[in-house]
């Protein structure tokens, strides 16, 4: 299959559908995910735009996220005892990298991938924030 880099929303879609198929089906991050999650199309939707307007900042997009990842991750970990450690932060990029080399290669591509060590980074020193306060 000829590969091309990430272009535009139908993209991030396809992107962010495949890592989900792979995160559902992970014995480690699937019970996290699964019991929380009642529509996957609409999850799946929300984090199209939320990949798709971190990756395309500078583009007029028809669909914008303006959630808060921070404050879901953070409750998400307080309704699992707190039981969010590195290594699901580690599963995740590692299925994100893979699904990613799988389908698509370019510049960015290459951007999603530092973008989500960064953001897997910050949620991972803040909800360990968060449990102090």
């Amino acid at each position: 299959m000829q590969k091309h880099d990430i272009q535009n929303r139908d993209d991030v879609h396809l992107l962010v559908s495949e890592f989900y198929k792979k995160v559902r089906k992970d014995a480690v991050l699937g019970p996290f995910f699964n019991p929380i999650i009642k529509d996957w199309d609409e999850h799946i939707n929300r984090l199209t735009s939320f990949w798709e307007t971190s990756l395309f900042l500078t583009k007029k997009l028809e669909h914008k996220y303006y959630g808060n990842p921070l404050e879901v991750h953070v409750k998400v970990d307080k309704e699992n005892n707190h039981s969010i450690i590195e290594l699901h932060f580690g599963i995740w990029l590692n299925l994100w990298f893979a699904t990613i080399d799988e389908l698509f290669e370019g510049d960015i591509a290459e951007n999603a991938k530092r973008r989500a060590r960064k953001m897997g980074t910050f949620l991972y020193l803040n909800i360990f924030q968060a449990r102090i306060k």
